[in-house]
């Protein structure tokens, strides 16, 4: 619930409760006996197990059906995680090369001449890309 509903219900309880005192006697003697018969139809708690109770306490807690619930989700998001850094690791490394190789070529006196003018260095780029 948010915080709108939650206004809403106690302006609805305190509405309700400031009026209270001026019912009939013949309503509240039926709402008492409504409340009466859905308290008789009530399930009644179920007492906690021996072995719930320990299982919180050691290692079994850890397989139980809620914390595989969280991990069926954790482990492939953080498989997901692990990949993506991989290949974003594997491309910065492949960029870096590149650049080295390059560069190399500049510094060694490799590069054509027209390499060096603006049109034609950013078209050798553009080839040397593919």
């Amino acid at each position: 619930m948010n915080t709108d509903d939650l206004n809403f219900a106690y302006k609805v309880r305190h509405a309700l409760n400031e009026h209270l005192d001026d019912l009939p006697a013949s309503t509240s003697e039926r709402l008492a006996a409504a409340r009466a018969a859905a308290m008789a139809r009530k399930k009644p708690h179920a007492p906690l197990k021996a072995a719930q109770t320990q299982l919180a306490g050691n290692i079994g807690a850890l397989f139980s059906f809620s914390s595989l619930g969280r991990m069926s989700v954790a482990i492939p998001l953080m498989a997901l995680v692990a990949g993506l850094a991989g290949v974003y690791q594997y491309e910065e490394q492949q960029r870096i090369a590149e650049i080295a190789e390059l560069d190399a070529a500049v510094l060694s006196d490799e590069l054509p001449l027209t390499a060096y003018l603006d049109q034609g260095f950013n078209a050798y780029l553009a080839q040397r890309g593919q």
